[in-house]
Parts: C-alpha cells; structure tokens; sequence
C-alpha cells in the first residue's frame, strides 16, 4: 500500500472508535491536518529508508498543529520547509486551539528532535537520506482539564482496538519504507515496534524520549541520543 492508501485506511478504523471519560476531547490531525502531513510524505518518505524513529503521538504544540510528527511549528516551516493550511478539529477543546503554523507556542520535544537532526546532518536532503520520523499513534487525547492522557493510560477496552489499528498501519508503513531499523523515541513505541513488526526483517531499538517531563532528557539529551545511537551503530 502507498502512504497515502495506509493514512486513508488508519483515519476509516479510527473514525469507528469511541473513548470515554476522563478523555473528554479527541483530535486526529491525520484528518484536520492532512495537507500537510500529505506533503511531509510526498517530500521525504521516499523508499528506501535505513531507520525510522517512532514517536508515541501528537504533542498539542506539535503535530496537532503542524500535521507533522513532532511538529515543533517553527522546525517544520524553517527546516522541513512545510506551510500548508489547517483546518480545525470537529471539537476543539478551548485550552487546546488547533491554530496551524500561525501557533505560537513551542513543543519542546519537537524542539530538540529536529534541532538534533538539523545539527547532525545539516539538511533535511541528509537526514532523510537515511531517516524517517513518524509517529505510532495519530490521535491526542485530552482530558476535561487540557490534560494530556497518552495511549498507554486508556482502558483495557478502549486501547486494545486502538493498538490493533495502529499497529496494522505501523507495519504496511514498515513494508513501504523498508527500513533496517525501527528506534522508539522511548519505551513504549519500542515495545509497539517490538509487537506489531515481529514479522517483518527488520531490528527494533529505542532512545531516550526528549520530553521536558523526562529528568534524563533535561541533560544534554542531544548527547545520550548520539551515544545511543552509536551504541547501536547506526551512527558512527
């Protein structure tokens, strides 16, 4: 299946699921943000890849805005070169407005993800060489409060059909891309890697999370991620 085929099909089976309290509001940028994310693809996903680096799913400053995987608004524009008009979720939690590449706010995680690749590689025509960055889940889930409560924290009922659709789309995504290598972006998208790709020939890794909310990340997580990667020897 191409990227696009995949996307049409993930947005069909996530359409079908409901969540309950205490998610009170759900976004799917895959939908409201698509123009941009059909571009991110178009421009960068080109097949081959060595490695793809999974994230877990949109951050609200991030790729609830942009479209993009860790979408930090002035990377995507500045680095990646993507402006492309956003439209706004059917119900938009009123602590948590969906105001595209004109958001002011910065998602740190996404900061310092493509602040990384940029440092490390100079351009996007370098990293995306070898790299590709998606995210496992496309949905942000928020509480009543704007609270985020991430895939892992849904019940046992909501989150197992949820998983099942995601990891349908990770692995035709995998079967696309061809890569050598899939590095969750912290635990839980290694150990979705681990189970929804067990098929396919490829490793499975992981590397620190950049998230403020991680003590670790918060000291030189540029430089425990370059010593993780060349541990796995992907870079030199």
């Amino acid at each position: 299946m191409n990227p696009q085929a995949i996307t049409d099909q993930l947005v069909t089976d996530l359409q079908r699921l409901r969540f309950g309290r205490p998610v009170t509001h759900v976004y799917n940028p895959l939908v409201y943000a698509r123009r941009s994310y059909d571009e991110y693809w178009r421009r960068y996903g080109g097949p081959p890849k060595e490695v793809v680096l999974l994230g877990m799913n949109p951050g609200p400053w991030g790729m609830a805005q942009t479209g993009i995987p860790f979408g930090e608004v002035a990377a995507v524009k500045t680095w990646l070169g993507i402006e492309k008009e956003v439209d706004h979720p059917p119900c938009e939690h009123p602590k948590r407005p969906v105001t595209g590449f004109a958001c002011t706010r910065s998602e740190v995680s996404g900061r310092r993800l493509w602040g990384w690749a940029a440092r490390t590689f100079g351009t996007p025509k370098e990293f995306f060489r070898r790299f590709f960055v998606v995210n496992y889940c496309p949905l942000l889930f928020m509480e009543a409060s704007g609270r985020n409560r991430t895939p892992d924290f849904l019940p046992v009922a909501e989150r197992r059909p949820l998983l099942a659709a995601c990891d349908r789309a990770l692995a035709r995504s995998m079967e696309h891309l061809g890569p050598r290598w899939v590095i969750g972006v912290g635990k839980f998208a290694e150990e979705r890697a681990r189970e929804a790709l067990a098929g396919l020939d490829l490793r499975v890794g992981c590397i620190l999370h950049p998230s403020p909310a991680s003590p670790q990340a918060n000291q030189d997580w540029e430089g425990r991620v370059n010593a993780q990667l060349r541990d796995l020897g992907i870079l030199s």
